[in-house]
């Protein structure tokens, strides 16, 4: 009885060391209209995780360019992730429905919108705790960019000195790969 036991332990173990490592599309995060949203839905999908705020030198340029980076590529697996940030220069003071209403308005954003999250320190959400922690760079003001592949992984990060429009070929090549594969499974 105790071999059949220690077997089965073994077995246990084996199967929880066998398991994936963990990686972004394993969180989950609060939409911009408080519902519980299992970040899963965009495992295959290239994602280009962004905390965002709406009173921010940046603001305009980014939030137009990353609503054309969705208009243009969304259609193929690929989705800008928003998440609002109230940390730096205090440049996100509204509530999420008054976020919600000055993007939709502002830039017709039509990219996921996630409510409003600490990115840095203690109270930082899960997630971007996983993508500084995977990536090495932390953010330090608004508009951080981090590329995660349909796996999971992030494959890149940018700071907000580093425009949407620099990163494009890097946005690019990852689709690219991705519609690549996708046609193989057909």
């Amino acid at each position: 009885m105790g071999a059949a036991v220690a077997a089965a332990w073994l077995l246990l173990w084996a199967a929880a060391c066998a398991q994936r490592e963990q990686d972004f599309y394993d969180f989950k995060a609060v939409n911009i209209r408080g519902k519980l949203v299992s970040l899963e839905k965009y495992r295959g999908s290239v994602s280009l995780v962004v905390n965002v705020a709406s009173e921010c030198g940046f603001t305009d340029e980014h939030y137009r360019a990353l609503q054309q980076l969705q208009r243009d590529l969304g259609p193929h697996h690929f989705n800008v992730l928003a998440f609002p940030c109230n940390q730096f220069g205090q440049q996100e003071p509204d509530s999420n429905g008054e976020i919600e209403s000055f993007v939709r308005r502002t830039y017709s954003v039509s990219f996921p919108m996630f409510s409003k999250i600490a990115v840095t320190g203690t109270g930082a959400h899960p997630a971007f705790k996983y993508l500084t922690e995977t990536s090495g760079k932390e953010p330090t003001w608004n508009f951080w960019k981090y590329l995660v592949a349909p796996d999971g992984k992030v494959v890149g990060a940018w700071d907000p000195t580093v425009s949407v429009e620099e990163i494009r070929p890097q946005v690019l090549a990852l689709v690219r790969k991705l519609i690549l594969l996708k046609r193989e499974d057909l």
